[in-house]
């Protein structure tokens, strides 16, 4: 599985990686996608992060960012929701000159059944939010994936990634296991709307009722069709794995192996 192991990224909690998996992502040079949540981020101090940081640059392994998500609303109508929002997100962004991971990605948040009527005050309240982080990621030579969650169209997205369209370091995170399990428009829809702006791609599967994290290719997402899209539209985009649990990870690389997903992209 090494082959496949150097050319993805494997998501891991920054407390998983510290207290179980960092010997083993040393010793198998898997290029981790760090989650950072408030726990790790209250509990953690400045020397624990530049330690992990150290280790992990010595080995030349390619990291990336998940930023924190709980409970966080980039575009809530409540102004002091979002400027907790924005504090909980500055301390990931105070990471990045340790780390330099080359991407950052972060849930924009959006839900229809909770924004209901909001649609255009959540765009514009997400737009000043993305804006000020956009502004420090270009200084740190990375870029911010925007990522689909609850999301169950391409359309508000789409707007939001256009808005900020004089930014170089902004695109899409688009996930497979979110999409299967939440959208309600076809993935020939969310690629026609935001396929050019993928920068980033988070592979789980599902069978489309709720979002499992199973191994790629034990739910019904269409990935050779998804791979497909990327080859024919030279689309490279970063690629990271979500497996939840040690097995899943190996039945995951299994799976991407047999299934010869990475071909596609030579």
């Amino acid at each position: 599985m090494h082959d496949i192991l150097k050319k993805i990224q494997v998501n891991m909690p920054f407390r998983m990686l510290v207290d179980r998996y960092l010997p083993m992502v040393l010793e198998k040079r898997i290029n981790p996608e760090i989650g950072f949540d408030c726990f790790a981020l209250d509990s953690f101090r400045k020397e624990d992060f530049l330690k992990v940081a150290g280790m992990l640059r010595d080995e030349g392994l390619t990291i990336t960012f998940h930023a924190p998500f709980y409970d966080l609303r980039p575009g809530a109508v409540d102004r002091r929701i979002r400027e907790v929002t924005v504090e909980r997100l500055n301390q990931v962004f105070e990471l990045v000159p340790y780390f330099k991971p080359e991407s950052i990605v972060c849930h924009p948040s959006f839900d229809s059944r909770y924004y209901v009527s909001n649609d255009d005050l959540w765009l514009e309240n997400s737009r000043d939010t993305w804006m000020r982080f956009l502004a420090m990621a270009d200084g740190m030579d990375t870029v911010i994936v925007l990522e689909n969650v609850y999301e169950n169209n391409p359309e508000i997205l789409n707007r939001l990634i256009n808005s900020l369209n004089k930014f170089d370091n902004i695109r899409f995170c688009f996930d497979t296991g979110h999409f299967n399990a939440f959208s309600n428009v076809p993935l020939e829809e969310w690629m026609e709307s935001l396929g050019t702006c993928i920068g980033e791609i988070h592979l789980h599967d599902n069978d489309g009722r709720t979002d499992e994290h199973a191994p790629v290719g034990e739910g019904n997402f269409p990935f050779r069709r998804f791979f497909e899209f990327l080859s024919e539209n030279d689309i490279r985009p970063i690629i990271t794995i979500e497996p939840h649990t040690e097995e899943n990870l190996w039945h995951t690389l299994k799976n991407i192996k047999n299934m010869k997903l990475l071909d596609y992209l030579g």
